[in-house]
């Protein structure tokens, strides 16, 4: 594969309050997209501001790499933070949407450093490859 763009962003929140559903009002019934999740949107967009990561707009299809440190010792779905951090990409415009990712590896880590220790992302996006997806069809063809 080959690599795009790396960056790190913050600790996001999980799907369970990265959303709202309002029972009442002229909102009720919609899915949005909590007080939370906004301010993670502008956390990881200042983040990647920072980091030169904006505004790439990568297209075709595309494999990406995470490596999660929690910011503390709680059992957590992993993939409770996905939505967010996908969401959170393509809205500072890396990509241009989340069903690029033909490939998601999602590995937990532990703090090794202060920086570590309230949470972070390490990300990596690759092009998706004929290799990869070679890699992925023998391991289907293994499972029957």
């Amino acid at each position: 594969m080959s690599l795009l763009a790396k960056f790190t962003l913050p600790y996001p929140p999980s799907v369970n309050s990265y959303w709202r559903h309002p029972s009442t009002g002229k909102l009720a019934g919609r899915h949005l997209i909590s007080a939370e999740g906004r301010t993670y949107r502008t956390t990881a967009m200042a983040a990647l501001h920072r980091q030169r990561v904006f505004n790439l707009r990568f297209v075709g299809r595309l494999a990406i790499s995470l490596y999660v440190i929690p910011p503390d010792k709680r059992r957590r779905d992993l993939d409770n933070i996905l939505k967010s951090l996908l969401d959170s990409i393509v809205h500072a415009g890396v990509i241009l949407d989340d069903e690029q990712f033909d490939c998601i590896l999602l590995e937990r880590g532990v703090a090794e450093s202060q920086e570590e220790k309230n949470g972070i992302v390490y990300v990596e996006i690759s092009a998706a490859t004929k290799e990869l997806s070679d890699d992925l069809v023998f391991l289907r063809k293994q499972a029957d």
